[in-house]
């Protein structure tokens, strides 16, 4: 049951959308069609083969499931049947302030302001874990509920805690911090490990929720790739990241089957 549309709810729905405008630029900047590709930004430091940390290229497809599900979500609230539903009352200003932060990093990241894209999307992270907190307290409302927002932003975050792995690495590797093997190859390992433990972590705090896990999952597949088949390669980050994904997503399932999450 709605209760009556107010002036926040329209402030926050026409936030949620300039938001939404807003990433699309930045989208268009990162991709290459206005700007220069996040890869080949900064100097290559985000590139698929600047560290340890860096997942294959493929793995950042992932980005056009999410940018879909965001879009997906901005008019989902503009429904009427969603305008003043609890759950965007509690999620929009943070589900605007995400939006806005990736913009802002991709737009750092174009002019080669690469330590404060670190800060960036640890903000980012920040404000996805305070999101999906409201998620977990507030149960969707419908079967498209779950997928158009727990999806989506279970996708989000589970993404962007292997992406401040990877940020975090190569702002250390951009700013001339350089540790050669094979303590470079341990010091991945114990950085996939911990974010490993983040994800097996969430797993269990999030009841099961496939999204998160199947993000993070994906992230640490795809630097098992990279450090097999691109430089530097480095068969125990790979090792490392595999277990790390398997583990997740089995703890994850594990969790799942003793919860009533869905997504």
């Amino acid at each position: 049951m709605t209760s009556q549309v107010s002036p926040a709810d329209r402030a926050r729905q026409m936030s949620v959308s300039a938001a939404e405008v807003f990433c699309i630029f930045g989208t268009l900047l990162g991709t290459g069609v206005l700007g220069t590709r996040v890869q080949e930004s900064s100097g290559g430091a985000l590139a698929a083969d600047a560290t340890h940390i860096a997942p294959a290229g493929p793995a950042f497809s992932i980005w056009s499931v999410i940018y879909l599900g965001l879009f997906a979500y901005t008019v989902w609230q503009w429904l009427p049947s969603q305008a003043s539903q609890q759950r965007h009352r509690a999620i929009g200003w943070l589900v605007a302030a995400s939006m806005v932060l990736n913009a802002s990093w991709l737009l750092v990241t174009q002019v080669g302001w690469i330590a404060i894209s670190v800060v960036v999307i640890l903000l980012l992270l920040a404000s996805l874990i305070a999101l999906m907190m409201r998620l977990r307290a507030i149960s969707p409302t419908s079967a498209a509920d779950r997928v158009v927002t727990d999806l989506t932003f279970g996708l989000y975050l589970g993404w962007v805690c292997v992406a401040v792995c990877a940020n975090i690495a190569a702002a250390l590797a951009a700013g001339g911090v350089q540790v050669a093997p094979p303590l470079a190859d341990w010091l991945a390992v114990a950085v996939v490990a911990v974010a490993s433990a983040v994800g097996i972590a969430l797993g269990h705090w999030s009841r099961g929720r496939v999204a998160i896990a199947a993000a993070m999952a994906w992230g640490l597949a795809w630097i098992t790739v990279g450090r097999i088949t691109d430089e530097p390669q480095s068969m125990p980050t790979a090792i490392a990241a595999g277990v790390g994904a398997v583990a997740i997503l089995a703890t994850t399932a594990a969790r799942r089957l003793s919860s009533d999450v869905r997504t």
